[in-house]
This record gives C-alpha cells, sequence and structure tokens, in this order.
C-alpha cells in the first residue's frame, strides 16, 4: 500500500537562479495569503482604506519574496513609516516556522517628517542586527529596493507578474547589469522564454501570528509589577490589540495576578 505523502502547507515561493545573467528570482501568486489575511481583518473587525490596504499588501508579499532569498535560520521584520499618507507598515517573516504576519497602523501615528525604512534581522543565536533607511517617497516597492541598496548593499528590482503575482530578482556577483536595469513587468511576464532558470528550491509560508492572552500578558508585565493601578485604573479589564497582527484581547485584572505570580 502506498504511503501518503503530506503536501506542504502555505503559499508556496520558488526561487530561481537565471543562467548567464548571475541573478536571483524569487516568485509567488498571493492570492492564498491575501485571503488569509482578509479572513483575519475580519475575524479583529477591521477594515483598512483601499490606498493604505494595498501598501500592506504589496510589503507583506516583499517581504515574504526577501525571506524566501534569506538563510532559513533568519527571522525579518520591517518596519515601513510613510508621511503622506501619514501610516506605519509593520511585516514580520520568520524562516524557521514558514510564518507571515503584519498589520498597518492609520491611528497615532507620530510624522517626524521623513519616510523611514527599519529592518531588523535575527539569524541564528547571532544578536539582532538593525538598519534605518531613509526613503524619497511613498512606495512600498521603490523603498523596498532602495532598502536593499543601501542596506544589503545589492540591488534588487520588485516587478509584477499579475494582478497578486510578485516577483522580486536580486543581483548577485558579476550579474548583467544593463539586463538587470532594463526589468520592467513586460519582461517578467516573458522571463520563462527568454531566459534560462534553474529551480532551487521551494518555501511554504503562511499568515500567522502565534499570539495568545499568555503573550499579551508577558508584554504588560514589566507595567504591572511596577504600578498596576495605572495599567488597570478602576477597571477590572483592559483591552490590548496584539503590534503583530492586530488580534485583541480582554485581560482580565486577576489573571494578570496570577499570571505576574507564576513569572
Amino acid at each position: 500500500m502506498d504511503e501518503k505523502i503530506e503536501q506542504p502547507q502555505g503559499l508556496e515561493v520558488r526561487t530561481y537562479f537565471v543562467r548567464g545573467r548571475n541573478a536571483l528570482v524569487a516568485r509567488a501568486d498571493f492570492g492564498e495569503l491575501f485571503v488569509d489575511y482578509y479572513l483575519h481583518q475580519g475575524q479583529i473587525g477591521r477594515q483598512n482604506p483601499p490606498a493604505e490596504d494595498t501598501m500592506i499588501k504589496e510589503a507583506l508579499a516583499a517581504l515574504t519574496l526577501h525571506c524566501a532569498s534569506r538563510p532559513r535560520n533568519e527571522t525579518t521584520a520591517w518596519t515601513i513609516h510613510f508621511t503622506n499618507p501619514l501610516v506605519n507598515l509593520f511585516v514580520t517573516g520568520d524562516n524557521n516556522r514558514g510564518t507571515v504576519v503584519g498589520q498597518l497602523f492609520i491611528e497615532d501615528v507620530k510624522d517626524d517628517g521623513r519616510n523611514l525604512f527599519m529592518g531588523d534581522t535575527v539569524r541564528g543565536g547571532m544578536d539582532p542586527r538593525r538598519s534605518v533607511v531613509e526613503l524619497n517617497g511613498a512606495d512600498v516597492f521603490s523603498g523596498v529596493e532602495r532598502f536593499y541598496a543601501l542596506s544589503e548593499q545589492r540591488p534588487a528590482r520588485l516587478l509584477r507578474h499579475g494582478d497578486e503575482d510578485f516577483v522580486m530578482v536580486s543581483a548577485q556577483p558579476d550579474c548583467d547589469m544593463a539586463w538587470f536595469d532594463a526589468l520592467d513587468d513586460a519582461a517578467i511576464r516573458a522571463m520563462d522564454q527568454s531566459e534560462t532558470l534553474t529551480l532551487l528550491e521551494k518555501r511554504y509560508y503562511r499568515w500567522e501570528c502565534g499570539c495568545n492572552e499568555g503573550r499579551m500578558m508577558d508584554i504588560l508585565s514589566s507595567t504591572m509589577k511596577q504600578d498596576a493601578d495605572a495599567l488597570f485604573g478602576d477597571e477590572p479589564v483592559i483591552r490590548m490589540s496584539c503590534p503583530r497582527c492586530g488580534a485583541r484581547y480582554m485581560i482580565r485584572r486577576e489573571a494578570m495576578e496570577a499570571h505576574i505570580a507564576v513569572k
């Protein structure tokens, strides 16, 4: 009797090497991931404005393609701040778990007059690394490309193969830069026929935060220990949102006290 082969779960991202051009291509159709994103938005009762909604989806797509091009023991978080529109985009991906998640902040966002890209990376047991790059405009893909040029110190391009089918091309040593700089969406759609692509690997990513009430209480623990009354006031319950995905939690004071007691 044949054994049943378990199929990988989640969004499939394929990476290719472009022979003769010395470039790495990462590609995925993000329809499945965006469905999970919208299901999550429905669960937390949130609907983002259309323009800003497009921005967070582009950030999720770019982050996922970036992760698929990086070592398997690496975790990445990007915070992208734009002043017009005034938003913060937060996206993070964990290659160990094969997960991505993020959220859009449009309320109480501080305007410091600059567009900024902040990238945080942790690989294995190494110390975290942070890079901060000032951006010229409010286009997500252009912002990621600028971050690559200044922080990763190698060029990258983000292009569209379809409405929800995105491609990242990153230059490797001795890349054909004339070809690279001339790439556009039409060239990407013709790449299967015009170039020799060698499949390197397939990776799978799913929308998952991993937050729960216990982790939310961990976030509140230091404040609770210092001044519980300032945290709760006269209320028996406080409401908080996960800073990674926006999921909402109601934390009871008695549960928080019990949580602190066992730590």
